[in-house]
């Protein structure tokens, strides 16, 4: 799949695996994901068209590999366990949480990664970004200097992936602050700062800020 994906693409895929993913985060063993996985698979379905998402799944919640997720990768703290499920195939923008977000990988699938430290002036080039091909029953950590947005499918059926993070995270803010400048300008949802390409219509209607500079491209399968 890695070697075809490479003859698609006129970008370099890597794997999770590889070095190169270190500065972004790490694979997650020692795990038990299958009761999460087993819900996706019956449970969820994959759109038509676009992508879903759902923060937080009470039944998932409730499985004792997310006891053992809170008590030990997040020491303690809430978390909550959704997924995303779709069939996007193009970069779109960039968010970054504060917290590690954990990415359990349903189907194989594509991400499109990039680094919070090159963020200039609420601006992010594409250029800057690389990507990674994730297989299908692979648990990743990403770090929270990471950047990333919704999975890229490698097949027609689509993707879909587990989304662990800090609960709360994705959700509707109360109040938010009017800013001109600085990170308080990227803040779309609690948790949730976005860096959208301008031609990225629905998170710019949900007042992401347009600072994705290059093009959207689209990753090839």
């Amino acid at each position: 799949m890695l070697k075809r994906l490479n003859q698609k693409n006129d970008v370099v895929i890597h794997s999770v695996r590889e070095a190169c993913f270190k500065s972004y985060g790490r694979v997650v063993e020692g795990y038990d994901f299958s009761e999460l996985a087993a819900y996706m698979e019956e449970k969820t379905e994959i759109p038509a068209e676009g992508n879903v998402y759902t923060p937080s799944v009470p039944e998932m919640e409730q499985t004792e590999a997310a006891e053992k997720l809170q008590a030990v990768m997040y020491g303690g703290m809430p978390i909550e366990i959704g997924y995303c499920n779709g069939r996007n195939t193009t970069y779109n923008g960039f968010e970054y949480h504060k917290g590690s977000e954990i990415n359990i990988a349903v189907t194989d699938f594509m991400l499109v990664l990039g680094h919070t430290w090159d963020i200039k002036e609420n601006t992010y080039k594409v250029e800057d970004a690389e990507v990674f091909y994730v297989e299908k029953g692979t648990a990743i950590e990403m770090y929270q200097t990471t950047l990333h947005l919704s999975p890229c499918r490698v097949c027609d059926e689509g993707f879909k992936d587990i989304v662990v993070l800090p609960k709360g995270t994705n959700t509707p803010l109360e109040r938010r602050e009017e800013c001109d400048e600085g990170e308080g300008r990227l803040l779309l949802q609690k948790n949730k700062w976005v860096l959208a390409h301008p031609q990225r219509e629905p998170l710019i209607r949900q007042g992401a800020h347009p600072g994705v500079i290059g093009e959207n491209k689209e990753l090839y399968y």
